[in-house]
C-alpha cells in the first residue's frame, strides 16, 4: 500500500472512531439521565444517587437537569 493510501486511510479510520465515540457517549448520557431521573421518582435523594454513582450530588443534579 502506498504511503499516502495509507495515510488516507488511517485518517478515515480516525474519524470513523471518532463518531462511533460520539454516538456511544451520546446515548450514554442520554441513559445515565433517564435512570437518575428514574431514581429520584423513586425516592432516592440527591446525595444517595450520587454516593452509589461515585460523583458529586450537585454533579447528580447538573445531570438530572440535562446540564
Amino acid at each position: 500500500m502506498p504511503e499516502d493510501a495509507k495515510r488516507q486511510a488511517a485518517a478515515e479510520a480516525v474519524k470513523a472512531v471518532q463518531k462511533e465515540f460520539l454516538r456511544q457517549t451520546s446515548e450514554a448520557r442520554a441513559t445515565r439521565r433517564k435512570v437518575f431521573k428514574e431514581a429520584r421518582e423513586a425516592g432516592l435523594n440527591l446525595r444517595e444517587i450520587g454516593e452509589l454513582a461515585g460523583i458529586h450530588h450537585t454533579t447528580v443534579g447538573e445531570i438530572i437537569r440535562g446540564g
